[in-house]
């Protein structure tokens, strides 16, 4: 449990930082984007057959990254004005 919210923290500080704008919430907020940002990326990479090549510490921080980047997208698109 303590794994996946360090790699979570990692994860949705490293969206926050790659996606340009103005981001709210604090390390709260950055550790429960990244913690749903690894489900999303684990989920579609197990959907496109690349879990395999996702495997191991880098490889689940770079799809937890890109999980929590499309969920920060869906948020800014379809939620912020």
């Amino acid at each position: 449990m303590v794994w996946i919210i360090i790699v979570g923290f990692v994860a949705g500080a490293l969206a926050k930082y790659i996606m340009p704008g103005k981001d709210d919430g604090g390390f709260v907020m950055t550790t429960v984007l990244g913690i749903g940002g690894a489900f999303v990326g684990n989920w579609l990479g197990g959907f496109f057959g690349v879990a395999r090549v996702l495997d191991g510490l880098i490889g689940s921080i770079v799809s937890a990254t890109l999980g929590a980047l499309l969920i920060l997208w869906v948020y800014n698109k379809w939620f912020r004005k």
